[in-house]
């Protein structure tokens, strides 16, 4: 329900923004043809087209975020995002229809006609209100375009911001020509050339908006054509390469669409990684990058591939993981160059001895096929006993077992102290578990033979103890 009202609220906004928009383009279109028409001014009647075509290119832009805000349908399983970028495209051609006659226009002005610009303080007023309106909805579009990540408001921006440098020119090009006013009695040659800095400055007007026109243009035919948002793919990699379980970023495509980005990835990782932490690690990838791109749609494809081509371990779990068994206590034997295999199986404790051996051969078969330098495969078929998951038991006080454990330390080097024990009684036996502390730099190889020469000890004293759990732990 959140995120419905947050959508709603960013959709309201952006359609505001792009209204007053369109309300202060009427406001300076009919401001400026008025006073452009008036004076005779080309820089202020270029200014009055210009802000005539943004008026077109803020309809376009309100259309713009209304349509693009629709979801998802079977028709568009994209979005309609790029209702966005095409408008920004339509007001970039419009801007460059409108240079082509300022351009025209000030060229007759400056070879072939000559026109009387008539300055009066309208045409700095028009053009002083002018930049006060353009940056006031320059700054509000830019902020709205950069929170909603909207491509059309962020045109609607440029168009504005643009407004205000040329603006200033023709305001510089009417300084020009009252400069032009006062010196004409005394210097007729060179008041003729003020005269003409109207014109000039309709020309400048045009550069600015030819150049920006240009930059947003391209940016537009980039995202129609899904060109790939520049620095987003190696964004991505960075992020994702860092992620625990990711052993290369083989391939990411991105493309945007309005606001949206959308990347697909395919991630290498060890084929020996289950399910579970394919799927976590998918997870996490997906997490990183919409960390980096809030509004992003993020597919990720996993790849298992070998981490190491010569680990015979890995081959070996990676054949028990196709054929769906779990193995463990693998040991490899190398006797004069022949390598023998042995290995514990783990079948559901529900199959008969036949069934059982049936899918170990299988396995076996398997193993063999991935690891041909076998020689010999020997497994221990033991079942999975998951139904030993819960059983019933109760809290059994032995004051006897509690001391043997107490003062194992004492008996078996490398215990430094045994703590946390737990004796229960089920119906079938009494199970013990404890934590004992040890060497924090002792190799876990070295710490399971201690674990196993405690239990044997326990085993001593106590023949009929079932299940013993021992925990190792570092000191605190």
């Amino acid at each position: 329900m959140a995120d419905i009202q947050t959508d709603t609220k960013a959709e309201r906004e952006k359609r505001l923004v792009a209204l007053s928009s369109v309300i202060a383009a009427i406001f300076l279109t009919s401001f400026k043809l008025t006073i452009g028409l008036l004076t005779r001014s080309l820089g202020i009647l270029s200014e009055a087209a210009h802000s005539g075509l943004d008026l077109v290119a803020a309809g376009v832009t309100l259309f713009a975020v209304r349509a693009s805000d629709r979801p998802a349908d079977a028709d568009h399983p994209y979005g309609h995002g790029k209702v966005e970028n095409f408008s920004a495209l339509i007001e970039t051609l419009l801007l460059f229809i409108t240079c082509g006659w300022i351009i025209y226009e000030a060229t007759q002005r400056l070879f072939f006609q000559t026109i009387e610009v008539k300055v009066s303080y309208w045409s700095f007023i028009v053009m002083g209100l002018s930049i006060a309106i353009d940056l006031t909805r320059s700054r509000a579009l830019m902020k709205a375009a950069k929170k909603h990540g909207s491509q059309a408001l962020e045109a609607d921006a440029l168009h504005f911001s643009t407004d205000v440098w040329s603006s200033a020119v023709v305001i510089a090009g009417l300084i020009a020509v009252s400069i032009g006013e006062l010196i004409k009695s005394s210097n007729p040659g060179l008041a003729s050339w003020f005269f003409r800095s109207d014109a000039i400055a309709a020309l400048g007007v045009s550069g600015i908006v030819i150049y920006v026109s240009v930059n947003m243009g391209s940016r537009s035919i980039r995202t129609l054509m899904d060109s790939a948002p520049i620095g987003i793919n190696a964004a991505v990699e960075r992020v994702v390469t860092s992620i625990p379980g990711v052993i290369a970023v083989d391939r990411i495509r991105s493309r945007q669409s309005g606001p949206s980005v959308f990347v697909d990835m395919t991630l290498a990782v060890s084929r020996t990684a289950s399910l579970e932490e394919a799927h976590s690690i998918a997870s996490a990838a997906e997490s990183a990058v919409q960390k980096l791109l809030p509004r992003t749609d993020v597919m990720v494809h996993i790849d298992p591939v070998a981490r190491d081509s010569n680990s015979l371990v890995e081959k070996v779990h990676c054949a028990a993981a196709r054929e769906g068994i779990n193995v463990h206590g693998l040991h490899m034997h190398d006797v004069r160059g022949s390598l023998s295999l042995e290995l514990h199986a783990e079948v559901p404790e529900n199959l008969s001895v036949r069934q059982a051996h049936e899918r170990v051969n299988v396995l076996e078969k398997a193993i063999a096929l991935e690891v041909p330098e076998l020689t010999e495969i020997v497994a221990h078929i033991e079942p999975v006993g998951d139904h030993e998951i819960l059983t019933s038991a109760v809290q059994a006080g032995s004051g006897e077992i509690q001391r043997a454990v107490e003062l194992l330390p004492e008996e078996i080097s490398g215990l430094k102290e045994c703590h946390k024990i737990t004796i229960l009684r089920s119906k079938q036996d009494v199970s013990l578990s404890f934590h004992c502390i040890v060497d924090p730099e002792m190799p876990i190889n070295d710490a399971h033979d201690l674990t196993s020469q405690t239990e044997a000890k326990l085993r001593e004293h106590f023949p009929g103890l079932g299940r013993v759990v021992i925990h190792v732990e570092p000191p605190e």
